[in-house]
């Protein structure tokens, strides 16, 4: 990478693991409480904007894909519409978008929050329409 392209740090965070012969000193199968305690070791990587801007582009078109069909479904079979949609991503050391799912052992702390509200064109006014 050049050093006149724009380009973005990420910051990651990784766990280390314990070492498994801590608190398991003369052959016994104690273990230590602080045996379970994680370490964090972070580190900086910088990755081309251009890279990151067409990677979150093309993470918005397959949801934007998704979602406009999930809110065709829901309308076609209940007359209802999809309104809003809040999203959580990440954005990986290696510059991936990943969508952040519930559950599961998830380091989201650092996610970013997108969110999608409905812009309905038909009951929008022009901002001249309220001043006459």
């Amino acid at each position: 990478m050049s050093d006149n392209q724009d380009t973005i740090w990420i910051l990651t965070e990784d766990d280390i693991s314990p070492s498994e012969s801590e608190g398991s000193k003369g052959g016994g199968n104690y273990r230590s409480p602080w045996s379970q305690v994680q370490e964090k070791s972070a580190q900086g990587i910088k990755i081309s904007a251009q890279q990151l801007e067409e990677r979150m582009s093309n993470f918005m078109k397959v949801i934007n894909k998704i979602f406009k069909r999930a809110d065709e479904e829901v309308e076609r079979e209940s007359g209802m519409r999809l309104d809003e949609i809040s999203l959580s991503v990440e954005i990986t050391g290696e510059g991936e978008i990943k969508l952040v799912g519930s559950g599961g052992k998830v380091g989201s702390k650092g996610a970013i929050a997108l969110k999608f509200k409905r812009f309905d064109v038909q009951n929008q006014q022009k901002p001249s329409d309220n001043q006459q």
